[in-house]
């Protein structure tokens, strides 16, 4: 049984990520993810260029969604990363002014809903 949904999982991998259309979907959502990364940390006054460096952009992500970007390094804790993202994505948007079900959107699709606070109105809340 667990084989099977291994070998599914494998072959969708084969067959999507592994072509053409799989990697300009992921670099669509890289450059997506900068871009919002980007705008957020500006409107948090924060420097943009941060979210080009791998692990100062978690640092500073963190750094604007909770009280202290020490925080990020529950990132690195396996099962413990899994909570404090959950967590982390409801206080990133409480930190601007957005609800519960904002909270949720960050945390599925993480580009677009970034885009939307660095684009939208929503201001920062400094904690």
């Amino acid at each position: 049984m667990f084989d099977s949904i291994l070998q599914s999982f494998s072959n969708i991998w084969d067959q999507y990520i592994f072509t053409p259309e799989g990697g300009v979907v992921s670099t669509v959502c890289a450059v997506l993810s900068i871009i919002g990364m980007w705008l957020l940390f500006k409107k948090a006054h924060k420097a943009g260029w941060r979210s080009l460096v791998p692990i100062l952009n978690i640092y500073t992500l963190v750094q604007i969604g909770d009280t202290t970007g020490l925080k990020a390094l529950l990132f690195l804790i396996p099962v413990v990363n899994v909570i404090y993202y959950v967590l982390f994505c409801f206080r990133l948007a409480r930190s601007f002014g957005k609800g519960l079900l904002f909270g949720v959107g960050l945390m599925v699709f993480p580009p677009f809903f970034m885009l939307i606070l660095g684009l939208g109105s929503a201001r920062y809340r400094r904690r």
